[in-house]
């Protein structure tokens, strides 16, 4: 297997009998390939069968209540879940299975639901749009088993393949997509068609389902990001001695602060999310302001980036005062350039790790 960023290093220690005489060998990648393919076997035959007992062998529209889609979607994304948690477990067993810790366990959960809102929110999307090509049409008895066990086979593939082969730059991949699915989502489902018209955290300010999605999105993307903070930090080459802990403390405050958004609405909690929203502004400022300082070695191009992102959205907020942008557009854009900023810096610094391991592999 993939050595994952993400696992505990653990020291290096001989191959116990038990282990190197079973059939299943999860430093192999082919091993793991064939378990990825039984995971998704066994996804489709369970996945198939509920879908028999849920339709009654009967013909189903293609997306909507009641549909095909809506139950493939469903269930792909609980077997997303589970076959993210089955493979962190994979890779734990790996690595010794040393005992995991309370952050540990929020990072597997967190990982583990959003694979699996990836899958119900992309499945759901297709059916939609499957449902605008045919329109009028329904998917007879057979394919409707076929189907939903497909969804499911490929979501638990994908997913366990993703679990066991996790590194900084896939974690960054997911984090970018399951918050644009969830926020694509809570806007699509929106209750008032016209929240654009106030910002962007309007649409967490219902009791509806809608406002749930956005949050609980927002909250799982602020862990996501101290969790890539956390382990983004590790090994990276600088002469500060006290930088990188410096940088790790402001990347998890931003999460904290991203977090906290979606945990305090800002119909019922005005000042603290204006707060919280405001400060996640302002760590990521200081982060690119002492990144050169705190990180001596990380790429001027990158840095110069940083001054650029950090500028375009100070001048949004100003065309926000002065009336000729909406805020909507504004959070839109930072959001964007804040999230874009952070996957760069990841792969800034899996650069600075590598470049600073080639020549101790030299000697």
């Amino acid at each position: 297997m993939t050595q994952t960023s993400l696992d505990r290093p653990t020291p290096a220690q001989p191959a116990s009998p038990r282990r190197s005489a079973g059939v299943f060998d999860a430093s192999s990648e082919r091993s793991l390939e064939s378990l990825a393919l039984g995971v998704g076997a066994i996804s489709f035959v369970l996945v198939a069968l509920v879908s028999l007992i849920a339709f009654q062998f009967q013909a189903a529209p293609i997306s909507g209540p009641g549909s095909v889609g809506q139950f493939a979607a469903i269930a792909s994304g609980v077997v997303a879940f589970l076959s993210v948690i089955a493979g962190r477990f994979v890779v734990h067993r790996h690595d010794g299975g040393y005992r995991l810790r309370v952050l540990d366990y929020v990072d597997i959960a967190a990982l583990a639901f959003a694979h699996g809102v990836i899958a119900l929110l992309g499945w759901t999307l297709l059916a939609v749009i499957l449902e605008q090509a045919f329109i009028g049409a329904t998917v007879f008895a057979l394919p409707v088993l076929l189907l939903a066990g497909a969804t499911a086979a490929m979501s638990g593939y994908i997913a366990f393949y993703s679990a066991t082969h996790m590194d900084l730059q896939l974690l960054a991949v997911v984090l970018a997509v399951f918050l644009v699915f969830g926020v694509l989502a809570s806007m699509l489902t929106a209750s008032d068609p016209n929240w654009w018209k106030d910002n962007l955290s309007a649409l967490g300010m219902s009791s509806n389902v809608s406002a749930f999605a956005f949050n609980i999105t927002i909250i799982v993307a602020g862990f996501l990001v101290t969790t890539l903070a956390r382990y983004s930090t590790r090994g990276i080459p600088t002469a500060n001695s006290k930088g990188i802990g410096r940088v790790r403390v402001t990347l998890i405050v931003l999460g904290v602060f991203l977090g906290m958004v979606g945990v305090f609405p800002v119909d019922r909690f005005f000042a603290l999310h204006t707060g919280v929203a405001s400060g996640m502004v302002a760590a990521f400022g200081v982060l690119v302001i002492a990144l050169p300082k705190w990180i001596t070695g990380i790429s001027r191009a990158f840095v110069v980036l940083g001054w650029l992102f950090l500028a375009v959205t100070l001048l949004l907020a100003v065309f926000f005062f002065i009336g000729y942008y909406t805020l909507t557009a504004v959070e839109l854009v930072a959001g964007i350039l804040v999230f874009t900023w952070i996957v760069l810096f990841i792969r800034n610094a899996a650069a600075l790790q590598q470049d600073s391991r080639q020549p101790a592999s030299a000697h």
